[in-house]
């Protein structure tokens, strides 16, 4: 099933992102876990590939496990990062034998020393235009609500979306933010922009202080002084952090859902556990 016609049909939904082993000795465990997660029948799941695209050999078999053994429909990511012409159309090819019609087209992250001048596709609208003349697939994209870091301004960064539409992609998924009120500001943008295909947040659970400092030293994200508090005051202490974090994105997701945004996009980090609390809690609204 193509996440556009999930998507259009009215209701709310709750999606999950999980990631492949990044080797081959970890690949079972992997396995085990998304497992785990794609047994809690979210909307639809996607399968990332990783930093530079380490680990991408995994995504197609961990991919195509979560559609054949749980029905769930699923998204399969490609990044610019190491990437040919060649071996993109070779594994659109084994997408489509296994039945996986939706892709994330991404330009990735650059590795050190690397530059997009040495790729097939520099960027993510090339690889975008590339895909759709591939096949029939359902082409996503990601969108960063506080603005990409390396656009030279809102604008441009909105120029960029909306050649990366115009190249094929029919949603886009935001990167995570901690602040609803800036994923509303960015969809008044985005209107004002004339830039109408489904936008989902994408919303990460900060379960730990590991994690959190991670978020706001990499990502640049705002954090809500509640958020600080909680990480403040459970520096010390794991489990609480963990529930608080747990908290923090099932308030954040219901504030979504109350606001009349109809499509959340959880980064799960492999955490069936996660996942399956932040559902249970929010089973009003997904009913």
């Amino acid at each position: 099933m193509k996440v556009t016609d999930i998507l259009a049909s009215g209701k709310r939904t709750l999606s999950f992102e999980v990631f492949p082993p990044k080797t081959s000795e970890r690949f079972e465990s992997v396995r085990e876990a998304v497992g785990e997660v794609a047994a809690l029948s979210p909307d639809y799941m996607s399968v990332t590939y990783g930093a530079g695209g380490s680990g991408s050999r995994f995504t197609l078999p961990i991919a195509a496990e979560i559609g054949r053994r749980f029905g769930v429909p699923v998204i399969h990511h490609l990044t610019c990062v190491g990437s040919t012409a060649g071996n993109v159309a070779e594994r659109l090819g084994y997408m489509k034998s296994e039945g996986i019609d939706n892709v994330l087209a991404l330009r990735g992250d650059i590795p050190e020393g690397d530059s997009p001048d040495n790729w097939a596709f520099r960027h993510a609208n090339e690889l975008a235009s590339f895909i759709r003349s591939h096949g029939d697939f359902c082409i996503g994209g990601a969108c960063y609500p506080e603005t990409h870091p390396e656009s030279a301004s809102p604008e441009d960064d909105l120029r960029y979306l909306r050649l990366k539409v115009e190249c094929g992609c029919c949603f886009l998924t935001t990167q995570l933010f901690l602040d609803n009120s800036v994923y509303y500001a960015f969809l008044d943008r985005l209107a004002s922009a004339g830039i109408g295909v489904p936008v989902t947040a994408g919303i990460m659970p900060v379960t730990s202080v590991r994690l959190f400092n991670r978020i706001v030293t990499l990502s640049g994200s705002a954090v809500p002084a509640p958020l600080a508090r909680k990480a403040a005051v459970y520096a010390d202490d794991p489990d609480g952090m963990r529930l608080a974090g747990i908290e923090f994105a099932i308030g954040q997701i219901r504030d979504l859902y109350d606001r009349g945004v109809r499509n959340v996009h959880l980064y799960t980090m492999n955490s069936a556990s996660v996942a399956a609390a932040i559902k249970s809690a929010l089973s009003e609204y997904l009913a």
